[in-house]
């Protein structure tokens, strides 16, 4: 590793400008990035699959565990396209088997779920730690940018959900609204029939996609959170600013080593040959800070010492007071600890009610906002037994609102129980034959009059016949749900398309009907 050929300035950065780093680092690298990854992953991905073919959450568990074995191509690619020797794709495969040998058991085991994981994987692949050496380097690194990768993580998982749900929303969106009609989403939840197991898969390879462009990001920024950390441990800065100098100065050195040498031979040998005196060790002097001194002077070192020492005994350096009380009995000797706990309790008694006085705004609003709980469950009260004070006020004879009457027309079609024939299945039999879309209209207006009047439906002008579809849904009604798509889509096909139904379709519509009117109901 030469830092001099580094394709990034080398310096201190904050933890969140080196995972800018690393995203710019992840896309100029882009295309080789992605594309090891892809080779690698979505082959195992389809075997996954393949062998978990009735159980593909099984499959994408297993397939999402085995990342941070993924997690080394990417690391391998990055660690030495940074120094100016980008590997091609055959070589970094080539170095794939040595890449997986140190520690795979430990990184899929209990340091799985690591938040750090990015952040440690170039301790284990780039400086080859283990046991005790990695735990204490790890502990050394992670002092200040360890933050920085827990948070990519935690960031990450959420990007890689989001990310996923967009893409399986978009999917749907992608989808004719036909199919979706079509669709029975009480079959789609049922995991057991094993009808729609290939939509789970694709689920799945959705997620598997966008780890392709994801995880290579995620590497990085790691990678470059590890060397940002090395670079404040191990000043690579001022490293790479003395190499820079070095190359400057190497041309100019041998001649200054020459002038150097000239000037050497023109000084005087004597001075050179001349020893040097040795120079005697220090001796204890007798005369030290300790020793009686300047006896023979008006004022001695004793003296001095001794008004020093009577000049800090007075004010304001000492100052000793006495204090005389009259105390009652064993109290001169010890006080009861007691009482003075009971007065401290008392103190903070008061305080507190000092401090509550205060407070009378907060209580206020406590108040207030106890007074609006109580308003608020007596609303949800009245609200959920509803249809019980209805009934009761009925009884006692009070006012009641007027009931909502159900419209007459909907989409333009007479729905009122009035307008329709005794028989309708009857009357459809006999208008099929010379004209289809009258009897197609008659058994259509006909389930939305029996919607409206039987099973309460709240129908609308302003509601399409799919958000039709999805009431009769809600009403948890097999067979009338199968029937009323049925006749919805062959309606549609006929109103819009003008496409005529097949006749063997008069006597399922017919016999349907008369199995659902059967429970009551016109016929």
């Amino acid at each position: 590793m030469r830092l001099t050929d580094a394709s990034v300035a080398i310096r201190p950065r904050s933890a969140w400008e080196a995972l800018d780093l690393g995203v710019l680092l992840a896309r100029r690298h882009a295309g080789l990035l992605m594309a090891s990854w892809a080779l690698l992953t979505l082959p195992l991905f389809a075997l996954l699959c393949l062998l978990l073919w009735e159980h593909p959450g099984w499959a994408i568990f297993a397939f999402w565990w085995l990342k941070p074995a993924y997690e080394r191509l990417p690391l391998y690619i990055l660690s030495h396209a940074l120094f100016g020797d980008t590997p091609s794709l055959g070589q970094a495969f080539k170095a794939l088997p040595g890449l997986l040998k140190p520690q795979l058991l430990a990184s899929l085991t209990w340091r799985r779920l690591s938040p750090t994981r990015s952040f440690d994987l170039p301790v284990l692949q780039l400086e080859g730690l283990a046991g005790p050496a990695r735990s204490q380097r790890l502990v050394v690194l992670g002092q200040r940018d360890a933050g920085g990768a827990t948070w990519l993580t935690v960031v990450g998982m959420h990007l890689e959900m989001a990310l996923w749900l967009g893409l399986i929303s978009l999917f749907y969106l992608l989808l004719p609204q036909q199919i979706e009609l079509d669709w029975s989403w009480q079959s789609l939840a049922n995991a057991a029939a094993g009808e729609w197991l290939w939509l789970e898969h694709l689920s799945n390879l959705l997620y598997a996609l966008l780890l392709i462009v994801w995880e290579p990001v995620y590497v990085a920024c790691g990678f470059t959170l590890y060397l940002n950390r090395r670079t404040a441990l191990e000043a690579w800065d001022i490293e790479l600013v003395f190499r820079q100098l070095r190359q400057r100065l190497t041309g100019v050195a041998y001649a200054l080593l020459l002038g150097f040498g000239l000037v050497l031979l023109q000084a005087p040998t004597a001075a050179m040959a001349a020893g040097a005196s040795s120079c005697p060790l220090p001796q204890e002097d007798p005369h030290g800070p300790q020793a009686a001194r300047l006896l023979k002077q008006p004022l001695s070192s004793q003296a001095a010492r001794h008004s020093i020492e009577q000049l800090l005994d007075a004010p304001p350096f000492e100052n000793r007071e006495t204090v005389t009380l009259w105390r009652f009995g064993e109290a001169a000797t010890a006080e009861d600890p007691s009482a003075d706990s009971l007065k401290g309790l008392i103190e903070k008694f008061l305080k507190l009610a000092e401090f509550w006085k205060s407070l009378d705004a907060v209580a206020l609003f406590f108040e207030a906002l106890l007074w609006a709980t109580l308003f608020a469950l007596v609303a949800l009260l009245v609200w959920r037994y509803r249809d019980w004070l209805a009934t009761f006020t009925g009884r006692l004879g009070l006012p009641q609102r007027r009931a909502h009457l159900p419209p007459s027309q909907l989409f333009g079609l007479e729905v009122a129980p009035q307008s329709l024939p005794e028989d309708v299945a009857g009357e459809v039999e006999r208008l099929w034959t010379e004209q289809p879309r009258a009897a197609l209209g008659l058994l259509y207006r006909a389930l939305l009059s029996r919607l409206l009047h039987d099973y309460r439906l709240p129908l609308k002008d302003s509601h399409t016949e799919a958000e039709v579809l999805r009431l009769v849904q809600g009403l948890d009604r097999h067979e009338l749900s199968a029937f009323s798509q049925l006749l919805t889509r062959h309606w549609q096909n006929l109103a819009y398309g003008h496409r005529l139904p097949p006749e063997d379709l008069r006597h399922a519509l017919c016999d349907d009907w008369r199995r659902l009117s059967a429970a009551g109901g016109r016929g």
